[in-house]
């Protein structure tokens, strides 16, 4: 017999988790598989990139003189999707963990596997999202 998910968490709650804890969308859904996996691989990727000396800093006017306006925009949204990783990311940061965007471009593995953490932790709060309004047997 399928019903209505009643308890629902509220959606800035469920955005806010998914956020900050990779795949806590999940652990409110209480989808704990799903949260462990997104916890662990977000955290992992993240914690690698950073060991790899990937770029995690907004880019710099500076930094950007001299690129046509996509490759502008395209360095912004790499920025942009790195911090999706939410809590490692932040983690990172607040230890003072910090490279340009120079920098990230010299070592790229690290670079990636930062962008792979924010867009999966992404991936993970669509998921949670698009979970919470669907039916629940």
């Amino acid at each position: 017999m399928k019903r209505p998910w009643k308890d629902a968490p509220r959606p800035a709650a469920l955005l806010l988790a998914a956020w900050l804890v990779p795949g806590g969308g999940y652990l409110l859904l209480r989808r704990y598989r799903q949260f462990a996996l997104f916890l662990l691989v977000v955290s992992i990727a993240t914690l690698a990139g950073v060991l790899l000396h990937g770029g995690n800093l907004w880019p710099a006017t500076g930094e950007l003189q001299g690129l046509d306006g996509l490759a502008k925009l395209t360095a912004r949204a790499g920025a942009l999707a790195k911090a999706m990783a939410g809590g490692p990311y932040l983690l990172a940061y607040l230890a003072g963990y910090s490279q340009t965007y120079l920098a990230g471009c010299l070592h790229e593995c690290g670079t990636a596997l930062l962008t792979a953490a924010g867009l999966l932790n992404l991936l993970a709060l669509a998921d949670a999202w698009d979970t919470r309004g669907r039916v629940r047997a």
